[in-house]
């Protein structure tokens, strides 16, 4: 028997089948140590074969299997296969995608530990061995215990009971169990009318079906209720959530409803329980897989069931390599398992409510929250009047009495800020030098309660300097306000008001969000600040008021995306407030009060945004009426970089020049961010016409190597900068 096996080294001189002798046992999938070059590697069997038409002198031995089980379905090789070829990348790099990194690299394995039980049959016990006595009572009432626990509580007379045969020990695998916790079972809740005609309609439809529904419209339920019938026909289920912050929140749902079946991946979990959530997954003891955009590559097997929530979400897609979207893989499962794949959204992409308007996709909408309650009423704010009224502070006087009255009324408030820090930049009045990273070409974020500057990039921090290193002036002042800032300005306002604070900053570890979440939703805390965190999925039965201090910002960023982020922005974090009975109300503040994006935000228009939107888009040949391909060249040594970039734009210009129909712009730059942790970028930017030129263009990128130079595609990049 012969095994075709890809070596797991990420490398095109090595992307390609190397045939191994194996015996009986050796299966596809299946992760194996082979002699390669001068040492050992790890290998993926792709197939096995009876016939290897390599001459006999040159095949070698697999030496061992590193699994007992297959770690890759057969569903998990295809894909593999299917993506690597799709961007161009190697197959070892795909295969990767469906394993714990640790497990990879054999730094993790299942657990084991001893465990001690009395042993069967009559042991009797000295009435003066007072310690063993006490050691019989325990394991009586418990069962069984570990055996260092028992060790460290009763001493040495465990080792005289297991020497006397009256207590046995026995090695017991231990699940390393993510956000430990009784979860109390909770009944399936009774669907609306509306509710149930969507679960019948995405059972009904093709492939693909879009929930448009307002926020508070009860869509949750309706993915559990598709995913319990899944369970219920003996498939499996995945369930994708845009932020890590919102999926132990969507966990302790899925625990209630659906006890063990549910299991978590992504990358905040440590690799202990990573590995074992993986592993349950994987032997099928766990039938629900939910996490992030990793999550979409879980070792389920026959899926009856994916969602896909919050889909209008930039994380959903890879933002390193292979530069996968989330949705493509997700339809490529659905496919291959012939299941349905659900979207969900409040405020969908453009793209994505495009295809479902057509009929590509199936289009439910929920234009109501549950039990008709109804969303709550935005007020735009202009802050150039507070500012002519010399309101100088980053709140408005409205937003200042909305909060005094949501606090003497005993509700909450979430104020949404979408930076973190004390303030944006620093700034010498006198010369107008601004504080950069040494190592990113941006500025610096003060952060007050370190007293630091801290690049958002690389996590660099610098001291705070106390004169200009430019001139030497003393006049250095913060421009713009962050979330550590306005919490200052908070407690200043409000001494008596419990605040939280939630971004990158305050948050870490797994529980990291979920504890903050859980405080304000345990009405720990009155008021909640925090960036996008905050915005989305969240659901507080007690916040009746929403704060949005800077709804401009997103508005002017350079990206054709920029009026479709911030309408989406605006709505999610509205729609935090006035879920239970009490009414909600948003406060909205605009240097922009006229802005057609923030008008229909503000009216929950999404139609009319879409209108809008896609009109423009099409009279300007944006996505989805044409796609943007970048080629980055990134490298620490600028003169390399800017050769593979004359490397990468000659290539290409072959092509725009054979095919200039399908180009509507081609050009080479430095990126926006010139330079991000010591790296200088560079990019050549196209907008073409359709998908026929990527093939070449993937190809054209591959043929350039450059030593410590990184060349990689875009399609349609979430970040432009």
């Amino acid at each position: 028997m012969f095994a075709e096996v890809i070596v797991d080294i990420a490398h095109s001189d090595v992307d390609k089948i190397f045939d191994y002798a194996c015996g009986e046992d050796c299966a596809a999938g299946m992760r194996v140590a082979v002699p390669f070059a001068k040492g050992v590697a790890t290998g993926f069997v792709m197939r096995v074969k009876e016939e290897s038409g390599v001459p006999p002198e040159k095949i070698k031995k697999i030496l061992r299997r590193e699994d007992d089980l297959p770690a890759l379905t057969e569903e998990s090789l295809l894909l593999a296969r299917r993506i690597a070829e799709r961007y161009r990348v190697p197959l070892a790099l795909t295969l990767r995608l469906f394993l714990p990194a640790e497990m990879r690299t054999g730094k993790v394995a299942r657990r084991y530990v001893n465990v001690c039980r009395l042993a069967e049959g009559e042991h009797p016990v000295s009435p003066r061995a007072k310690q063993q006595l006490a050691l019989a009572a325990y394991l009586r009432e418990h069962g069984e215990e570990e055996s260092a626990r028992l060790r460290e509580r009763f001493g040495g007379a465990l080792k005289a009971m297991l020497d006397s045969g009256a207590v046995v020990s026995v090695r017991r695998r231990v699940l390393r169990d993510p956000y430990r916790g009784s979860v109390s079972a909770a009944p399936a809740h009774t669907l609306t009318a509306a509710q149930q005609s969507a679960v019948e309609a995405v059972k009904s439809g093709g492939t693909v079906t879009l929930i448009h529904g307002v926020t508070g419209s009860g869509k949750t339920e309706i993915y559990l209720t598709l995913i319990a019938d899944a369970l219920r026909e003996g498939k499996t289920a995945i369930f994708l959530v845009p932020e890590i912050s919102l999926t132990p929140q969507m966990l302790r749902q899925l625990r209630a409803r659906f006890g063990s079946e549910a299991a978590i991946l992504h990358s905040g979990l440590s690799a202990g329980e990573r590995f074992d959530e993986w592993m349950r997954l994987r032997e099928g003891d766990a039938r629900i897989a939910i996490g992030a955009r990793s999550a979409v590559f879980a070792p389920v097997e026959n899926v009856g069931m994916i969602v896909i929530d919050e889909e209008h979400d930039g994380s959903y897609s890879s933002e390193s390599a292979p530069r996968y979207s989330t949705f493509d893989v997700a339809r490529l499962r659905a496919e291959y398992n012939g299941c349905k794949l659900v979207l969900g959204s409040a405020t969908p992409s453009v793209e994505t409510y495009r295809r479902a308007k057509e009929g590509e996709f199936g289009l439910v909408t929920l234009s109501e929250r549950i039990n008709a309650r109804p969303m709550p009423e935005v007020r735009l704010v202009d802050m150039r009047q507070e500012v002519r009224r010399g309101n100088a502070t980053a709140f408005s006087r409205i937003l200042r009495e909305r909060l005094q009255n949501c606090l003497s009324e005993g509700n909450q408030a979430i104020l949404f800020l979408n930076r973190r820090g004390y303030s944006q930049t620093v700034l010498c009045r006198d010369c107008g030098y601004v504080a950069k990273c040494e190592h990113c070409d941006v500025a610096l974020t003060y952060h007050s309660e370190e007293d630091c500057l801290k690049c958002h990039y690389c996590g660099a921090r610098y001291k705070m300097p106390p004169a200009c290193p430019a001139c030497g002036g003393r006049h250095l002042g913060y421009v713009g306000t962050g979330t550590q800032r306005v919490t200052a300005e908070l407690k200043k306002m409000y001494p008596s008001a419990r605040i939280l604070r939630m971004d990158t900053d305050t948050v870490s570890g797994k529980e990291g969000h979920f504890k903050i979440l859980k405080q304000f939703a345990d009405r720990e805390a009155d008021i909640l600040v925090g960036t996008q965190m905050v915005a989305k999925g969240h659901d507080f039965p007690s916040v009746t008021l929403v704060g949005i201090l800077d709804a401009d910002m997103s508005l002017h960023f350079p990206d054709y995306r920029s009026g479709e982020r911030t309408f989406q922005l605006v709505t999610q974090v509205a729609g935090r407030s006035g879920r239970a009975s009490a009414p909600g109300e948003v406060v909205l503040q605009t240097y922009d009060p006229e802005n057609y994006i923030l008008r229909f935000a503000a009216r929950y228009d999404y139609e009319g945004f879409y209108a809008h939107e896609i009109a423009l888009r099409a009279a300007t040949a944006f996505p989805p009426f044409a796609k943007i391909v970048r080629v980055m060249v990134t490298g620490e040594r600028e003169d390399a970089a800017v050769e593979a970039l004359k490397e990468v734009y000659e290539g290409l210009s072959e092509l725009y020049r054979r095919e200039s129909d399908r180009f509507l712009f081609f050009n080479r730059m430095h990126a926006p961010i010139k330079r991000i942790q010591n790296k200088f970028r560079y990019q050549v930017l196209m907008r073409l016409t359709g998908d026929e030129a990527l093939r070449e263009i993937y190809a054209v990128c591959a043929k350039i190597k450059h030593k410590d130079v990184l060349v990689y595609v875009e399609e349609n990049p979430s970040n432009l900068s």
